[in-house]
């Protein structure tokens, strides 16, 4: 994988490229291909958190559409081709600096190696007093962060980390100031994520913070454990799959043409030229988003629609019509058959992308909510129970071991009864942090029901398992829970079963549970095998 500054010049020496080729042939063709590229960089942007370089290569995105849809011929007059001109390269100057800059700053003999689901491992915490910040400094360092605090009046050193968290206490320093060192620091860590502490719930001092640089605002008497929960939110790495997207036009020349338009974002797409495949593409291929050509000769995107919406499976995946249909109330009837938009031909490529981006979010979004439970974020027990069978499957055709892991807060009931259901509810986010630092990318974790978690550990045999699972039942029983003016400890206890000694998915989880309850019987904070 290539880290992001070798990611970020790749991205930008497209663009630019693709800029060159319209200078030599200044085409409306290669006109498209530069707003859809320009529209990628833009979207590269702002996925990777790079808010230094956003705004510039937002304003020649805008630009550019500008000139798009106006009634401009090619090429370009002379006054537009020179600010564009000026434009990109200055982006590719701002790209090849901030990259430069990134890659000197990575250290050659890291003493620290992130979580690999954190986006950022080091974190600065800027402001007038350590004393009031060092519970919520320790309570990071918990869940695998290296935290420093500096005074304002101090100035941060250069960061080893590429991306660094930067935490800006701006209580007692006046709101006249804000704005000069906000941006100085977005100016330094263009890549890092810039977070605002202590702001008044006043919409001046919100807009200044958020328009200096800051990525997001904690208002003031936001309680520790809320920072910590906002900042591994936003950490997480969510790698998740690229989307997919069915395209069903009869024409070749058109769909070929779409096809491109998305790759330049990433989205994988699968061509039907025949309406009467598309059942078949859709069980094959599982899109997420379906450009449905509203004329074809053999039928109708609406009638194709229908024909999609009579199966279950496929009641919610988005359909976008594209045609050249501009009577309105025929589009409406459209998307009362079984649409969810219309796009009408000839269509802005950038604006096709950003519809199809937007659609598939909400709709993975909507996925989401089913598969997971709310409090965590983790698989639910159903989708748990089913991703432990899909890996155990593999696992059998591949050969290896898989550890099953049930495991649960000791005497849980006594920490709601004692310090209130919302304190438990964080404890519990607390553990389901401290899985998904601790744990594997492939690793599956579920938060099987209440207190209780279920993980699965492939290419993982007991005794691995059983040193895995102790090191994170110790590092646990660490943290230190908020409540009121003090804090409490809580514990887990662990139970493991491993395949091939256990056969199926659910004897794994009930041996595994087993073995559970053999650890609270010996006396919890404890792990157990069902192999011993």
């Amino acid at each position: 994988m290539l880290c992001s500054s070798e990611a970020l010049l790749q991205k930008n020496q497209a663009l630019t490229d693709t800029w060159d080729r319209y200078v030599a042939s200044p085409s409306f063709e290669n006109f498209v291909e530069l707003a859809i590229s320009i529209n990628s960089f833009t979207e590269f942007l702002i996925d990777k958190g790079i808010a230094a370089l956003h705004h510039a290569s937002h304003q020649l995105e805008q630009v550019t559409l500008t000139l798009f849809t106006q009634e401009v011929e090619h090429p370009l007059p002379q006054a537009a081709q020179d600010d564009l001109n000026e434009r990109v390269r200055a982006l590719a100057r701002l790209t090849q600096a901030r990259a430069h800059s990134s890659l000197d700053t990575l250290p050659r003999d890291p003493v620290f190696i992130a979580p690999q689901n954190m986006r950022s491992a080091r974190a600065w915490l800027i402001g007038h007093q350590q004393a009031s910040w060092s519970e919520l400094l320790t309570q990071l360092g918990y869940f695998g962060m290296s935290t420093e605090f500096v005074s304002w009046d101090q100035p941060v050193a250069d960061s080893a980390d590429a991306a660094p968290l930067l935490l800006l206490d701006l209580s007692g320093l006046p709101a006249s100031e804000w704005h000069e060192r906000i941006q100085t620091l977005r100016q330094r860590f263009g890549m890092g994520q810039l977070i605002a502490l202590e702001v008044a719930s006043d919409f001046d001092q919100l807009q200044l913070a958020l328009k200096s640089g800051c990525d997001s605002c904690l208002l003031t008497g936001t309680p520790s454990h809320a920072v910590v929960e906002h900042i591994m939110q936003l950490n997480e790495c969510h790698d998740q799959e690229a989307y997919r997207v069915l395209i069903v036009e009869d024409s070749k020349t058109a769909s070929h043409f779409i096809h491109r338009t998305l790759a330049e974002i990433q989205i994988n797409a699968h061509i039907v030229n025949d309406p009467r495949e598309t059942l078949h593409a859709l069980k094959q291929f599982n899109p997420d988003l379906i450009l449905m050509d509203m004329y074809m000769p053999s039928c109708t995107g609406v009638e194709v629609a229908r024909i999609i919406r009579q199966h279950s499976e496929f009641l919610s995946i988005p359909i976008v019509y594209l045609s050249g249909e501009t009577n309105v109330a025929l589009q409406v009837d459209a998307m009362r058959l079984g649409g969810d938009h219309f796009l009408t031909k000839p269509f802005n490529p950038v604006f096709l992308n950003t519809i199809v981006k937007s659609k598939i979010e909400r709709y993975r979004a909507l996925r989401r909510s089913m598969y997971h439970d709310s409090l965590t974020g983790l698989l639910n027990h159903a989708s748990g129970k089913h991703t432990l069978d899909v890996v155990l499957s593999g696992i059998v055709h591949e050969g290896g071991f898989l550890s099953a892991v049930m495991l649960d807060i000791d005497h849980f009931k006594q920490v709601n009864d004692r310090y209130g259901h919302p304190v438990g509810d964080q404890v519990i986010r607390s553990l389901s942090w401290l899985l998904k630092q601790r744990l594997r990318k492939h690793d599956m974790i579920c938060r099987y029901g209440g207190e209780e978690f279920l993980i699965g550990l492939p290419h993982t045999d007991a005794e691995q398992a059983l040193a895995i699972m102790e090191r994170i039942r110790h590092d646990f029983s660490q943290i230190h829970h908020p409540h009121g003016d003090s804090h409490f400890l809580a514990t887990i206890s662990v139970g493991i079963a491993t395949y091939p000694l256990v056969q199926t998915g659910d004897a794994l989880i009930k041996a595994a549970d087993q073995a559970l309850y053999q650890a609270k019987h010996d006396g919890r904070n404890r792990v157990c095998s069902s192999d011993d």
